[in-house]
């Protein structure tokens, strides 16, 4: 008996997905790449991943495929590396080979390979005008030490103003620690009711916010469909550009008042760098990669430390006995009166300490930012081709069990040898390592100490709430992690 037309239609497409599926596992097989599971057409592994929670799934899959595996994220397929070992030896042994630049598609969109997200030759020389630059302007030096004791009295002053009251201290620690890098970006600071500068912090938080949210990871995903598409993933872009915007305008306030012999900021410098090779065809300093470098940083230096310092003033909450072993050691080596200097902290390893572990339990960038391989490149007995992406994900670093005891639970003693100093561990790297770890590190070092002594010292901190019902856990998970807002009461010292 004849078969009808609709049994042969589903013949065909039985047989055309069947055969689909063994094409797709021979390009695989074939591919010599780190073990994963099979990717389906079009959605790649998503089935088994959660987009709120990436890390989560990731470390599931680490635990069946291993520490270096391949995830294919909806059409983007990436090698991913998990735990201290495998990132190690790829970002410092073989750091020449994984130096470039990923996609960053939420920032890509606007940015179009400008900037510190570049890579190449462009790459290379706005990262080593930027060292140097932020090293003349005193990155990690006395002349940044005292712009950020500065911006931490006017800090300390914003506190005193709510009389005791419950505030929540998230947006004057914002304001303190972008206004450390306006200083260098920009010359100056901003008052903190100057409503361009409020405005402008608005919109870095919500990118944020935003951009590690279901619709910012889908959208690193899929990018090419949900530029057609409607969402909050836009809004991502309006963000961006409005804050473009405000970088162009303190660019030409600079260029209208610039002095050669004498540069104010790193735009001055930009600037002046530019006019002295703008006879040079192969220069990368041009006014797009200037616009693009400086927002990059501004924002960079305006979104990491503040959100670590609002997780650690609620973890001091939760745990007041430790804020109180950080005021004695305050006591001790700064005293009531001096203000505290970045000299005091080898002086001070119970503090050290606690700052770093607020770093590794913080995990703010969790997934870190993606790498390219700029060549084949055989690791582990694998081989990942040219230009594939690679995840090394810092969570999996700072919460490695092999180089932490007990990794999800916050204790300062992951720092502190028996005898009380100061212990460290090669697996502390909050800002990556090799060749594309974070330009910044020195300056939030400096920041995270003086800010948080500084406060301690005039303030004992209280909580609303029973400190045992205070969750410190981050509400958010996704490029960036984000802890809870809560609330605070500031008690002058006597």
């Amino acid at each position: 008996m004849a078969l009808s037309d609709t049994t042969l239609i589903f013949l065909a497409a039985c047989t055309s997905f069947l055969l689909l599926i063994y094409t797709w596992k021979w390009i695989f097989k074939r591919s010599n790449l780190p073990p994963g599971p099979l990717p389906l057409p079009l959605i790649g592994n998503l089935h088994q991943i959660k987009t709120s929670d990436m890390v989560e799934s990731l470390s599931t899959l680490s635990e069946k495929y291993g520490p270096v595996f391949t995830v294919s994220l909806g059409p983007r397929r990436v090698v991913v590396l998990w735990g201290f070992d495998a990132v190690k030896e790829a970002l410092v042994d073989h750091s020449e080979e994984f130096s470039g630049r990923g996609a960053l598609p939420t920032f890509d969109k606007v940015f179009k390979g400008f900037g510190f997200l570049s890579n190449g030759e462009r790459w290379k020389q706005i990262r080593r005008f930027s060292l140097t630059t932020l090293r003349d302007f005193g990155m990690g030096r006395k002349t940044i030490e005292d712009r950020i004791q500065e911006e931490a009295a006017f800090l300390v002053e914003e506190f005193r103003k709510t009389k005791e009251s419950p505030f929540d201290p998230t947006l004057f620690l914002t304001y303190g620690v972008s206004n450390v890098t306006c200083s260098i970006m920009f010359g100056n600071r901003f008052d903190y009711e100057d409503q361009a500068f409020v405005t402008l912090l608005n919109l870095i938080n919500e990118s944020t916010k935003l951009i590690s949210s279901v619709w910012g990871q889908l959208y690193s995903m899929f990018s090419t469909i949900m530029d057609y598409l409607p969402g909050r993933h836009n809004r991502i872009f309006q963000c961006l550009e409005e804050l473009e915007v405000f970088v162009e305008k303190r660019i030409k306030i600079n260029e209208a008042t610039l002095d050669p012999s004498f540069p104010r900021d790193y735009i001055d410098s930009f600037l002046i760098k530019m006019e002295r090779e703008k006879e040079n065809p192969s220069t990368e300093f041009q006014k797009r990669n200037m616009v693009i470098t400086v927002l990059g940083l501004f924002i960079a230096g305006s979104d990491g430390a503040n959100r670590t310092l609002k997780h650690a003033l609620l973890i001091l909450l939760k745990y007041p006995d430790i804020q109180d072993k950080i005021y004695e050691e305050i006591e001790k080596v700064i005293g009531r009166i001096r203000r505290p200097a970045i000299e005091d902290r080898i002086k001070m390893p119970y503090t050290d300490a606690v700052i770093h572990e607020v770093q590794r339990y913080s995990d703010i960038f969790p997934m870190g930012v993606p790498h390219t391989v700029v060549q084949d490149t055989q690791f582990r007995g694998f081989t990942i081709p040219k230009d594939m992406e690679v995840f090394a994900i810092i969570s999996s670093v700072l919460q490695d069990p092999t180089k932490y005891e007990d990794p999800g639970t916050f204790n300062p003693n992951h720092f502190l040898n028996n005898d009380g100093t100061f212990k460290r561990n090669e697996a502390f790297l909050p800002f990556s390592t090799g060749k594309r770890s974070c330009p910044g590190e020195g300056l939030v070092r400096m920041e995270l100490f003086l800010f948080l002594t500084t406060i301690l010292q005039s303030f004992s901190l209280k909580s609303v709430t029973d400190p045992s019902e205070i969750d410190i856990k981050p509400i958010l998970s996704g490029l960036a992690k984000i802890p809870a807002n809560y609330k605070l009461c500031a008690i002058p010292r006597k």
